[in-house]
């Protein structure tokens, strides 16, 4: 009973120490965060912290792989609710603009990310571009039950390229109402792209 309960506490302290670190790379970078942030934020004692993870690049990689769960999970009950893929594509946009606050302060938290280990850490930088693999290859998916067939694959980077494009000038010229302006724009030619459509 006492090993089953170490064991449990052991799983709950290292999803602390995740989510903690999530957070943190997010809102002030993966460079700018320290051990000792993500385990203050944790509320684990620094002594006991290196018994979960040895460096920080192992827990960035449990963030990327939070994040891809989180991402499919989400996309994955998109599917599960909504029939139609032009209503799930929709659906998809008004989440992005429901975090205008968040991208406004923070940017976007997939290409953040991506930008800044691409410069520092190129190895973690390739499995995190798995953050926009996961939202590519879904949004992708859409076209084709659309009927959009051979256009579907570049009609997927279109719209993730509009979606980080706006991100980004969003984040920095922290104007969420442009947010909202692009993201209705965006949703005009979801309404109106139809099979032979191109880019």
């Amino acid at each position: 009973m006492a090993v089953e309960r170490a064991r449990v506490k052991g799983v709950q302290n290292r999803q602390r120490i995740v989510e903690a670190a999530d957070r943190l790379f997010y809102e002030q970078g993966y460079n700018a965060t320290s051990f000792t942030d993500i385990a203050e934020a944790a509320d684990i004692p620094r002594g006991n912290f290196y018994y979960y993870f040895k460096t920080k690049d192992e827990i960035l990689e449990h963030v990327i792989q939070a994040r891809v769960d989180g991402i499919a999970g989400m996309l994955d009950d998109l599917e599960s609710r909504i029939p139609e893929p032009r209503q799930r594509l929709l659906a998809l946009t008004d989440i992005i603009a429901g975090r205008g606050e968040d991208i406004a302060r923070y940017g976007c938290r997939f290409g953040t990310l991506n930008a800044e280990l691409g410069k520092t850490q190129l190895t973690m930088q390739q499995k995190a571009a798995g953050l926009f693999d996961v939202f590519r290859d879904w949004i992708t998916r859409q076209f084709i039950e659309l009927g959009l067939g051979d256009e579907a694959p570049m009609l997927g980077m279109h719209m993730l390229a509009c979606i980080q494009g706006t991100t980004l000038l969003v984040y920095t010229y922290k104007d969420k109402t442009f947010l909202q302006y692009e993201i209705d724009r965006m949703q005009e030619w979801l309404r109106g792209l139809n099979p032979g459509e191109r880019v």
